[in-house]
């Protein structure tokens, strides 16, 4: 026999699950603004790095001449 799960206190399983299916997307959408942030941050290491290795082999290229 299957207990009234609004009299005994208990919430149903489907409204458990719902919570949990909208828990998990909420946390995919809220890791993606620091995901964003992170490769920002490396894309501008990236080019930071490759300015310096264009101005070196400028400078290298010119000593040997």
């Amino acid at each position: 026999m299957r207990r009234d799960s609004q009299s005994s206190g208990e919430m149903p399983s489907q409204t458990l699950e719902n919570w949990v299916r909208q828990a998990a997307k909420s946390q995919l959408v809220s890791s993606e603004p620091m995901e964003l942030a992170r490769l920002r941050a490396e894309l501008a290491r990236v080019k930071m790095e490759r300015d310096i290795l264009k101005k070196a082999t400028a400078y290298f290229a010119q000593e040997s001449v």
